[in-house]
């Protein structure tokens, strides 16, 4: 199938660390891949280096067959690339509504995206006018994704979305990125392996900022030495 996104041979620095020593990824079309690691293995700054906010020293990342490890991030997001951030990141003083329309690149883009989006995500809907503190941990989750959706997004990045949440959101929320990912691209990093499992059809695992393994999901769920080494569980 088609590549969407390649990052070649990156290597980050976060000041005089060398975070990213050599980690190169494809993403396909159309489908969900699972970028997974240890804690402290360089998932997160690898999906800040593919957005610019911690640009490459050296090598690259092609977005849709296009150079953009020179850009900005302002003009890698306009491209059509989202973030949905480990910390939510959502405007907690600022109400559902007003969350979604800063979102939008172009005028109307919220009107556009709202049936979906409440689809995917009835409690919106239904809490359109609260403020971000009114809402659980698990509602302000389905916010920050939710908010990625407005703009028109070809690719998703979303670090950690079920972290610190109860198991009966978590399942709320595999369903909705599963229904997500038949209309745009992810590349989730989520340290719960049965949660990346569940929903990845492809794979890679860094290791010590490099990528070190790749390859697809239903078989690795099943190779209990690759899970043990790399990610420490089995």
């Amino acid at each position: 199938m088609e590549t969407l996104l390649e990052v070649r041979d990156v290597h980050t620095f976060i000041g005089q660390y060398h975070i990213l020593q050599g980690v190169s990824l494809k993403v396909r079309k159309g489908g969900i891949t699972a970028l997974l690691g240890r804690n402290g293995a360089g998932k997160t700054t690898t999906l800040k280096t593919i957005l610019g906010l911690t640009p490459p020293r050296q090598g690259e990342v092609i977005f849709a067959d296009q150079p953009i490890h020179e850009m900005r991030s302002f003009d890698i997001a306009a491209l059509g690339i989202g973030f949905v951030p480990e910390q939510r990141a959502i405007f907690r003083d600022l109400s559902v509504e007003e969350n979604l329309k800063i979102a939008e690149r172009k005028r109307g883009d919220l009107r556009r995206k709202q049936e979906m989006i409440f689809s995917l995500f009835p409690d919106l809907q239904r809490l359109i006018h609260l403020p971000g503190t009114h809402l659980s941990g698990g509602q302000q989750q389905m916010l920050a994704i939710a908010r990625a959706l407005v703009a028109d997004n070809r690719l998703l990045l979303i670090d950690e979305p079920s972290e610190g949440l109860a198991p009966v959101i978590i399942e709320q929320l595999i369903l909705a990125i599963r229904q997500l990912s038949a209309e745009t691209t992810i590349l989730l990093v989520e340290q719960n392996f049965i949660v990346a499992g569940q929903l990845a059809e492809d794979y890679v695992i860094i290791e010590e900022g490099q990528s070190v393994k790749t390859g697809k999901m239903a078989a690795l769920v099943k190779d209990e030495q690759i899970i043990h080494r790399y990610l420490g569980a089995a």
